[in-house]
């Protein structure tokens, strides 16, 4: 019963995690500014190809269907493979989010005023480690 209850929460979260990511994969504009990391000067550090983000957009959903499969109330064949190490590289992929790149990104980052710092503080950052 936990389990389920787990996996739905977690179907949930990274559906509509995906949803974000297919706006703004259309065109959508909304909290783009807090997403993106910036340098002091709030210049983006990067420059994210729509085709990235239409990636994360299906791998979040990939995640979430990983977890309604484990959860029961589907059956869907996935590799084997795929849900025995899947279950392991789904929360590894979020420590390393959390851990970040030391500068900008993550628990660790040095560059902390910036709007998507603030954000990654208020939001992602304990997002992910629970």
């Amino acid at each position: 019963m936990i389990t389920t209850i787990l996996c739905i929460t977690l179907l949930i979260i990274f559906t509509s995690l995906g949803f974000i990511h297919f706006y703004w994969f259309f065109g959508g504009k909304w909290g783009l500014e807090k997403v993106i990391p910036t340098k002091e000067n709030q210049t983006s550090t990067l420059s994210i190809p729509r085709f990235a983000t239409l990636k994360v957009a299906l791998f979040l959903l990939l995640f979430g269907l990983i977890y309604l499969v484990k959860s029961g109330l589907i059956n869907v064949h996935i590799p084997y493979l795929m849900t025995k190490y899947g279950y392991r590289i789904i929360p590894s992929i979020f420590i390393l989010r959390v851990i970040g790149d030391l500068k900008y990104v993550g628990f660790f980052k040095k560059i902390k005023n910036t709007e998507f710092a603030k954000a990654d503080s208020k939001w992602f950052v304990p997002f992910f480690i629970k």
